[in-house]
């Protein structure tokens, strides 16, 4: 499945919000977005979060004979995965041409970097040495891949610890962790890469782009740099020229942008630490929010809203006037009405007045009805007397002769 391509509308929004130095998520220009880190219950597993982009990296060690050329070294190996369950437009089982460029990107970053001793990992010369193996899976594509799979691979070798081992003559012991304390390993320093974006030619630029920011660039610039501001690896895609000076511009943003995240992920080491010191709880289940259904919590993103007022008076100074509104509906059709702010609705109105007819020609025949009727109202308290058989009134007059 081919990514979803953005609509021209969408191309020129964001393009136009560059130029304002505006983003959708409300950043600034060089702002990253929040990064967490988060350590599983074995040592070496570690997940980032870089807004809605989640990487995981797990590190695995074994004992494999070392390579000719380096007897007395051992090996790193560097693994990313893209798969269907970060994003649609990722196919599983085939190597994509961002795939490669990621893991190449990485393996520069760390293993070129010469940022662990490899040498420390050899157990017996020509013989034995530790291949330690990082894996990187993709949970969630939201943009700036290479800087979360860096973080996240940094972190899970500093959080890494191998068993301990002991040699008699040939004969070669491994430590279950029970038995003796894993090692960690010995990494020099922390080589974290920052990833900066270009629109227009190079004429603006952003940190931490987004997966939409992404689609809309004209090229992208890695750099990858310690703390002590050392440059471990550069590198530059899109086909566009860029000057010294913007180079330059960039590594000092990298810079300092690399000691912060550095400090982030040594505090977030001190913390695991701590906590498996003090026997406390620990892992992925342990830090994720235990928010309810009821009680949801949702991080507010700040929203530049300086001048709003401003525009909003000059754009009705510019308009047209509102229309007059109509006291009454015109009605133009039967079963038709008219809706609208300060408009009573009239929908079914007809029917109503229909309806309201009948009723007061029913109530006008009841009272007719009780008009012609004659009620007889007496008070007194005498007995009712029944003639059974009347008779016929006497007249006065002469009998009839027969």
């Amino acid at each position: 499945m081919k990514e979803t391509p953005l609509s021209a509308c969408e191309r020129t929004f964001l393009l136009k919000a560059v130029e304002e130095k505006k983003r959708l998520d409300g950043r600034q220009t060089y702002d990253y977005r929040n990064i967490r880190i988060t350590f599983g219950t074995d040592y070496g597993c570690c997940t980032v979060s870089l807004g809605k982009t989640r990487v995981l990296a797990q590190v695995s060690c074994e004992l494999v004979p070392p390579k000719d050329s380096r007897p007395t070294e051992g090996i790193v190996f560097f693994n990313l995965e893209l798969s269907p369950m970060a994003s649609p437009a990722f196919q599983p089982n085939r190597q994509s041409e961002l795939l490669v460029t990621l893991n190449r990107q990485l393996e520069r970053c760390l293993r070129n970097s010469k940022c662990i001793d490899t040498e420390s990992l050899c157990v017996v010369s020509g013989e034995k040495v530790w291949q330690i193996r990082v894996d990187v899976h993709v949970l969630n594509h939201d943009g700036n891949l290479m800087d979360a799979a860096s973080i996240a691979a940094i972190s899970a070798l500093s959080h890494f610890r191998r068993p301990d081992v002991a040699i008699q003559g040939r004969d070669i012991t491994i430590f279950s962790p029970e038995e003796r304390d894993p090692v960690a390993l010995s990494i020099y320093h922390m080589p974290i890469c920052v990833s900066f974006a270009f629109f227009q030619q190079g004429t603006y630029l952003l940190v931490d782009p987004c997966e939409k920011e992404e689609q809309v660039t004209d090229g992208l610039l890695v750099i990858a740099m310690n703390k002590h501001r050392e440059i471990c690896s550069i590198q530059s895609s899109g086909g566009i020229m860029l000057l010294k000076d913007q180079v330059l511009r960039c590594s000092k943003i990298a810079s300092v942008k690399v000691s912060e995240i550095t400090d982030l992920i040594n505090k977030a080491l001190e913390n695991d630490k701590r906590v498996r010191k003090e026997g406390g709880r620990f892992g992925f289940a342990e830090s994720m929010p235990k928010e309810r259904i009821t009680a949801l919590k949702r991080d507010e993103a700040p929203v530049e809203m300086t001048g709003v007022q401003e525009m909003a008076e000059e754009f009705l100074s510019k308009g047209e006037a509102a229309p007059e509104v109509v006291s009454s509906p015109v009605i133009v059709a039967t079963g038709t009405g008219q809706l609208g702010e300060g408009v009573q609705s009239t929908w079914g109105l007809e029917e109503e007045d229909e309806c309201q007819g009948e009723m007061d020609k029913e109530e006008k025949k009841k009272k007719k009805a009780e008009k012609d009727e004659v009620m007889v109202i007496s008070d007194s308290e005498e007995e009712e007397v029944v003639v059974l058989n009347p008779e016929a009134p006497k007249s006065k007059g002469k009998r009839p002769k027969h």
